[in-house]
């Protein structure tokens, strides 16, 4: 099973381009019991929907099932590094 983690303070766009860059499936899970692939556009949609809604996520983590998705995610959170378009 892979790791979860939780991303802090995140800078949208960033955190979709990041996205866009991951190779396997990025889901993010709350607390709820809810999980959405963040890897589909229609989810980004609803999600950020959701925050300009002013609905809040209270508790999620996010779980990916490519290892380097994981390691890219994490280098995203700690430092603000988002990966270069090719």
């Amino acid at each position: 099973m892979a790791e979860k983690m939780t991303l802090h303070n995140l800078d949208l766009p960033d955190f979709i381009k990041t996205l866009d860059s991951c190779k396997g499936d990025v889901f993010m899970e709350t607390s709820d019991g809810d999980v959405l692939n963040l890897k589909s556009k229609l989810c980004q949609i609803i999600g950020i929907a959701n925050i300009l809604k002013g609905a809040e996520i209270s508790e999620a983590t996010i779980r990916c099932t490519n290892p380097e998705d994981e390691t890219l995610l994490f280098r995203f959170n700690l430092y603000k590094e988002v990966p270069e378009k090719k």
